[in-house]
This record gives structure tokens, sequence and C-alpha cells, in this order.
């Protein structure tokens, strides 16, 4: 990615930038928003970057009214929208933003060279620490995993949720998946998730809203090539939602790298 501000990931990236920044600006002067309003604001932003066509899938809002179920639940709307999968906000009846429930965006663009899928969590007050913790306990490990080639897809997904799991918490939505251009922005073989036992192998060159690549390892047993993942969202990641006191060192290093690298980037 030598000129990133040409990229697309970096233009779907400043364009989510400046409206996260106008967002909680708003929300903190009680503009009363709706969640129509926020997808439409997010559209605005995005339509004016190079290459912008339309949105990859419909935005959608979520919010957890109840912490002590998140996140067992499948993030959804505001209020009454709380359980609905892929929830899309409609003007008749979609919520208000609430600055006091945790907010989730899920949203994409289509441009005319190549698909984006991003979702982030935030609060626009203070999160509690019951939030802190399932919001903490999450994809570092992943992100960091090394494996070797020829791995089913659905292996991965258990490092994603192994934190969760000590706790004896899950969440019941895949966790990563293949990203196609025009408009297919779920796209197979592979899959990053539990729910369908999915055998494709991993290999290098492949998305799963990561980009698989080759790692370095001091070994290769049986000769075997090991992968490892690169990141593809440069966006950062909403630190007061982060409880530091769960974080190893090495989990508190990637933190700091991916928000310098975003700050190199976008």
């Amino acid at each position: 990615m030598e000129d990133c501000s040409k990229h697309i990931l970096c233009r779907d990236a400043a364009a989510l930038a400046h409206f996260w920044a106008c967002l909680e600006e708003e929300v903190h002067k009680n503009e009363n928003l709706t969640e129509v309003d926020v997808a439409n604001k997010l559209l605005e932003f995005r339509s004016v970057q190079d290459g912008f066509m339309e949105t990859s899938f419909d935005t959608n809002i979520y919010s957890v009214t109840d912490v002590h179920s998140f996140p067992q639940i499948i993030p959804a709307g505001f209020g009454a929208n709380g359980a609905i999968i892929h929830y899309k906000p409609e003007p008749e009846s979609c919520s208000r933003v609430d600055p006091q429930k945790l907010f989730l965006l899920d949203s994409g663009a289509q441009f005319v060279d190549g698909t984006t899928d991003i979702t982030r969590t935030a609060n626009f007050s203070e999160p509690s620490t019951r939030e802190k913790e399932c919001f903490t306990r999450g994809h570092i490990a992943l992100d960091q995993a090394v494996f070797p080639e020829g791995n089913p897809s659905f292996v991965q997904d258990g490092f994603a949720r192994s934190s969760l799991w000590k706790i004896g918490l899950d969440y019941c939505h895949g966790t990563g998946h293949g990203v196609g251009a025009a408009f297919n922005v779920h796209e197979g073989p592979q899959s990053i998730s539990f729910q369908y036992g999915n055998m494709t192998p991993i290999q290098n060159g492949m998305i799963n809203l990561l980009h698989v690549k080759d790692a370095e390892t001091p070994n290769r047993f049986g000769g075997a090539t090991y992968l490892g993942f690169e990141k593809l969202t440069f966006f950062p990641i909403q630190t007061k939602m982060v409880d530091v006191s769960l974080l190893s060192h090495a989990e508190i290093d990637w933190l700091n790298c991916n928000h310098a690298e975003v700050w190199e980037k976008v």
C-alpha cells in the first residue's frame, strides 16, 4: 500500500473518521438523532470519497439495552430493536440515538476499486465495568494468530472467542468472512465461523475481513507453510471501552501499534 491516500481502505477510513467525529459532537449537543439520520450522515461522508458508488449493504445500527446479556446476543437496534440480527433502521419505526447506550455500527461501501465492511462499537458516555470487560475480551488473539496453511476455515474462530469462553460468554454471530467486489460483500467459500463447520482450507491471499499472508516462523514442522493475518481496517478502537488490566503486554503493544498505523495512514 505504497500511496495509502489513494487506497480504497484509507479513503473509506477517512470517511468514517470524519463521520464518527461529527456524530459524537452532535450526540453531545443533544441533537436528538434518529438511526436513519445516522445512516444518512454516514452515506454523506462516504459519497464524497473518490470512486464511491453506493453502500455495500444496508447500514446496521445497533445498541445493547441490557448489559447483562452483552455480548451473548447479536447487537441490535436501539430500544425495542435490541435483538434483531442485521437490523436496518426505517424512518417510521427507528429509535433515537441514546448516548447512555452502547452504539454499534456495521456498514460498508462499494467503490469502483473494491468493497469495504467495517464494524465498530463505541460509548458516547462512560462505559460500565461489564461493558468494558465484554468489549476487551475480543479479537486480538485472532489477529495475532499463526497457524499451518490448510487449516479449515472454522478453526480460527476459537481464537476470537477463547477469552470470552473463559468467563462463560459467547456471541451468536460469525467472526470473519470473505469480501467480494460488485456487491457480494459476504463471499465464500472461506468463513471464520463456528456455525457452518466450514472445511475450506485457509490459504495465502484469502480475505476473512483480515488478509491472510505468510508468517515468518523459526521452524516449519513437517515442511508446512505457516500463515497469519494482516489488518485491512484502518480505524481506531475506542480506548475508553478497553479494560487495560485484562490485556497482556503484547496485547497492549498490539493496540498501540494499531493506532499508530491508523494515525500514519489515515
